[in-house]
């Protein structure tokens, strides 16, 4: 990675300990990236760090080498609680957090531990009863474990908000916020976030100290490696038949299918099912168990579709996601950017597709001031949507399944006949 004035620079350029620089080195890094060069050197003196980056662009080094480095002098107070406290929104994020302290550490003698829900409190009660130094957690369970007085902050030093708009959109605003106010006021508060706006800057505010501020990730940041499109839709009954029609397209390897809510998720997938499509819910009353067992499937390639809400979908990380199909549109612009986002992971390309209702034009306007460009609309052969009044007329005998205009030739979702490249419909057998 170059600086401002066009020179490679290396970890070492960067401050980093030549122990780390060992672990670095082990991982099969060899520079940093731009958010590593931009984020390290202000951790490293101290300062409070308001960073906005992607998932994928490096970020959790960006954090992890500077405290790792912090834990190589001795710490300023005596106690058994953690110097570092790691908040992430979900636990299989949690989970890659900790593993990449585990990595990078992997020379430096520091004790970690993670605290998550979804597993049983006994063994995260004995880890917060030992010495530690690097503690990963979700802020509900954290909560619990707060107010259960077992929990010591006296010794933190270094207070992360990982992904903080997430935290902010699944609710976790109020237990932020009591657990930051729990921490002693010396501490280092590093903030990273995919956007940098509204509430983020909120909690910014509140519990930062003039922090630096490095806008990699603006928020009207484009996917390039993620091709996007919408289809035009009538109704709910019209995307149904849009999703079954795209479905039956190979290319669509591995799909993650959002919806906007738990209901709906959950009979669209029992609906694919039984349409022969191997799908799974991924809502937000699930138990974690069952949660964790759908997105080892879906990695497992055991699933080819997860029919997912935006809050059970956070943190989701299946690296061979190859289409978003967006149901749904989400409530807030900022959700179709972490949406899309599931797919093109690490250089590979990925599709989005959006089935738009007539309600939904104004989200996709506010979706398009936000991206900075148009979403592309693309017809699908023998499934144009129809108008109010047409669409009214023939609910009834059609009992909710979508027919097309009746001078569309092509066949509609039920007929046999042959797809076109790029989803560009199903045609008419001749």
């Amino acid at each position: 990675m170059a600086d401002g004035n066009g020179f490679e620079l290396n970890f070492q350029e960067l401050g980093i300990d030549a122990t780390l620089l060992r672990a670095v080195s082990a991982c099969g890094f060899t520079s940093p990236t731009e958010i590593q060069q931009k984020a390290i050197p202000i951790a490293l003196a101290g300062r409070d760090l308001l960073a906005s980056a992607q998932t994928g662009t490096g970020k959790t080094a960006a954090f992890a080498l500077p405290i790792l480095q912090r834990l190589l002098k001795a710490p300023a107070g005596r106690g058994r609680g953690p110097r570092a406290l790691i908040l992430t929104p979900t636990r299989e994020l949690a989970t890659q957090v900790t593993d990449a302290f585990a990595e990078l550490g992997r020379f430096v003698h520091c004790t970690q531990g993670t605290i998550v829900g979804g597993v049983s409190y006994g063994p995260q009660h004995r880890l917060l009863r030992n010495p530690l130094d690097v503690l990963v957690a979700t802020p509900g369970r954290l909560i619990d474990h707060m107010e259960r007085g077992s929990v010591d902050f006296s010794r933190l030093e270094v207070l992360v908000l990982d992904e903080a708009d997430r935290m902010l959109d699944m609710g976790f605003l109020p237990a932020v916020t009591q657990i930051a106010d729990a921490t002693p006021k010396s501490r280092q508060t590093l903030l990273f976030s995919a956007t940098l706006e509204g509430r983020v800057l909120s909690v910014a505010k509140r519990h930062q100290k003039d922090p630096e501020r490095v806008q990699l990730a603006h928020s009207r940041q484009v996917h390039e490696s993620i091709d996007q499109w919408m289809h035009p839709a009538s109704d709910p009954a019209h995307k149904r038949a849009m999703l079954d029609h795209l479905l039956t397209d190979p290319a669509l390897s591995q799909v993650l299918v959002f919806t906007g809510t738990k209901w709906r998720a959950k009979q669209l997938s029992t609906s694919l099912t039984g349409k022969g499509h191997a799908s799974a819910p991924l809502e937000g009353n699930m138990t974690q168990s069952a949660r964790q067992h759908a997105v080892d499937r879906m990695r497992a390639g055991k699933l080819r579709i997860l029919v997912a809400t935006d809050v059970a979908a956070r943190g989701l990380d299946v690296p061979g996601i190859s289409h978003v199909i967006n149901f749904d549109l989400p409530m807030t612009p900022e959700d179709y950017i972490h949406r899309i986002g599931r797919t093109g992971r690490a250089g590979a390309s990925g599709i989005a597709i959006s089935l738009v209702a007539p309600e939904e034009r104004r989200k996709l306007s506010q979706i398009e001031r936000l991206i900075g460009r148009s979403v592309e609309p693309r017809a699908v052969a023998g499934m144009a949507p129809v108008a109010a009044a047409q669409r009214a007329e023939r609910h009834a005998p059609t009992q909710g399944r979508y027919t097309p205009y009746k001078n569309d030739r092509a066949d509609t979702h039920g007929g046999q006949g042959r797809h076109s490249s790029r989803f560009g419909g199903r045609r008419a057998a001749r």
